[in-house]
């Protein structure tokens, strides 16, 4: 019977696609020693975000592992060329998350744009004294000039959703998107120009070494002090301790934010920074989505270990 290792937790969707296999589940509070040995003689490693896969837990496993399949659309925690000096297949959880994370996207766009969080502190905190004309002025998002950075799925998806209230829609991508220029309207610009010119900066680019810190104190300061910033794809490719400068000292005016570099720590710059929506790396929680995701990376490891093609190759 074939190891299938869940490093953490595979939703009750997942689980019934794997019966018939043994199933070794680390947890969520499972330590890299615990699943180091676990990992011993697996044939499939289901991770999350979490968890870095890299070769010391590939060697854990030894021989008999064929696939990983992460519970994720991103693999940055996956050391990909780890994987193929060893011919492991790499798979990942595409489409199931798009609408839940483009939702939340905008979400928090909204959030950000009108105040929100500060608002509902402002009142469960008793300090609402009534409506005052000049009070939490935010930024109206009717006729905005947007930019999405990063026109995958889930930026082209943004996209659409936003479109409704654009009034310019940039878009950002190291190739040009016809069918995306053509149904919506986009127009395609570098990077400082999009960020010079946008009202919101939604931000949907996968993390790599190219990727880090893409958005830095210099960034921030183009999209400006009425300008909303907007990250739902990997913290890493933001200057956390830039952005909360920048909203701290009104260089920029807002920002909605689910995704933090060296996560579950934030730091407390950005926690105590103003007009800052937070949230805690929620985008694709959804019982739809995350389904999904679970029953995606199950029939992955599925495919693999029954000699079928993966149904979703990152590698492999």
């Amino acid at each position: 019977m074939s190891v299938v290792l869940i490093c953490r937790r595979l939703l009750p969707a997942g689980l019934a696609e794997l019966e018939g296999f043994e199933l070794r589940v680390g947890g969520l509070d499972a330590t890299r020693e615990q699943l180091l040995e676990l990992a011993l003689g697996a044939a499939a490693i289901i991770p999350d975000p979490t968890v870095p896969i890299d070769g010391p837990l590939l060697d854990a496993a030894g021989s008999e592992l064929k696939v990983v399949a992460n519970f994720a659309v991103g693999y940055d925690n996956v050391d990909l060329d780890a994987c193929r000096e060893r011919g492991i297949v790499v798979t990942n959880t595409p489409d199931v998350l798009t609408n839940a994370t483009a939702e939340l996207a905008l979400a928090l766009t909204l959030a950000a744009a009108r105040r929100m969080s500060e608002a509902e502190r402002e009142l469960r905190n008793g300090r609402w004294s009534g409506w005052d004309p000049g009070e939490m002025l935010g930024l109206e998002l009717s006729g905005a000039t947007f930019a999405v950075i990063g026109l995958g799925r889930i930026g082209r998806r943004y996209a659409e959703l936003a479109r409704g209230l654009a009034g310019e829609l940039l878009y950002v991508s190291p190739t040009a998107k016809p069918e995306a220029e053509r149904e919506l309207g986009a127009v395609r610009a570098e990077l400082g120009e999009a960020l010079d010119a946008a009202d919101v900066v939604s931000l949907h680019a996968p993390a790599n070494p190219e990727t880090r810190h893409l958005i830095g104190a210099a960034e921030l300061a183009r999209i400006g002090p009425d300008g909303v910033f907007v990250n739902t794809s990997r913290g890493s490719l933001v200057d956390s301790e830039a952005l909360a400068a920048a909203l701290r000292d009104g260089v920029l005016g807002a920002a909605g934010l689910d995704v933090y570099e060296g996560e579950p720590q934030v730091p407390q710059a950005l926690i105590e920074a103003p007009r800052a929506v937070l949230l805690p790396h929620i985008g694709s929680a959804t019982t739809k989505s995350r389904d999904g995701m679970a029953r995606t990376a199950a029939r992955n490891v599925v495919a693999v270990l029954s000699g079928e093609p993966p149904l979703n190759p990152v590698l492999g």
